[in-house]
């Protein structure tokens, strides 16, 4: 009876946990309520804009059914007639994204206002707003400016004029006067030729001592070449006798 009561136990434990289980995986399995969200966040207030626009921001709503984007030119002074759409409807909510395209360049330059309304199922709506945004596609756009560096003004560098230099006049003393006496002729004396030193070098004895050389390395040739052959006819003697 015990054993059965333990039986029954666990397995209520056991359909209990799988109940438990089931209910955290459908709660996680649900999708999360989504906030409700109309904003532009590009272009903003005063933008100027040209070309072709595209218009960020977000549109969601927990009923959410629709969004459109609109403009008008200002000043707005109607009702939903003076809107025009941008694009076409868009039946998927959009959060921090491109809501849409808007070229410019199909409407005249002037400021405009731009308008997000997002439509719920029950046909209420939110709405957001930007105003004084400028189309500008006939003026050019304004280069950026950059900014010219300053130059310093190059220094003029003076130059220190120098001391004049001072001039030195060496006197030389007064040649002397060749006194003449007349009646006497004066002779000049010739110019000393120099001596030319010459120099002879007889060959005779550089020839003999090289030819007595050559003969005295050749003697000792010869001397030695006869003490080697004695050498060798002795070896070859003793060698026989024994």
């Amino acid at each position: 009876m015990t054993r059965n009561r333990a039986l029954a136990l666990m397995i209520a434990v056991l359909v209990i946990a799988s109940l438990g289980l089931q209910g955290w995986s459908s709660a996680l399995a649900a999708p999360l309520v989504q906030e409700a969200l109309a904003v532009i966040t590009s272009p903003t207030n005063a933008a100027i804009v040209r070309g072709q626009v595209p218009i960020m921001g977000s549109a969601t709503h927990p009923a959410f059914q629709f969004y459109k984007v609109e403009f008008a030119r200002e000043p707005v002074t109607g009702g939903d007639e003076v809107w025009s759409i941008i694009g076409a409807i868009v039946e998927q909510p959009v959060i921090n994204g491109q809501l849409t395209v808007w070229d410019t360049r199909q409407v005249p330059d002037g400021s405009y206002s731009l308008r997000l309304r997002v439509v719920r199922i029950d046909g209420n709506y939110d709405e957001a707003f930007v105003r004084q945004v400028v189309v500008a596609n006939a003026q050019p756009e304004r280069p950026t400016e950059t900014p010219t560096p300053e130059v310093s003004p190059t220094p003029t560098i003076t130059p220190t004029p120098l001391p004049p230099t001072p001039t030195i006049v060496i006197e030389q003393p007064p040649r002397p006067t060749e006194r003449v006496i007349p009646g006497v002729t004066r002779t000049p004396l010739p110019t000393p030729i120099p001596e030319q030193i010459s120099f002879s070098v007889d060959p005779a004895p550089f020839q003999n001592a090289c030819l007595y050389g050559m003969g005295a390395i050749l003697g000792l040739f010869l001397v030695f070449g006869l003490l080697a052959a004695f050498r060798n006819l002795i070896y070859v003697l003793l060698g026989r006798r024994h």
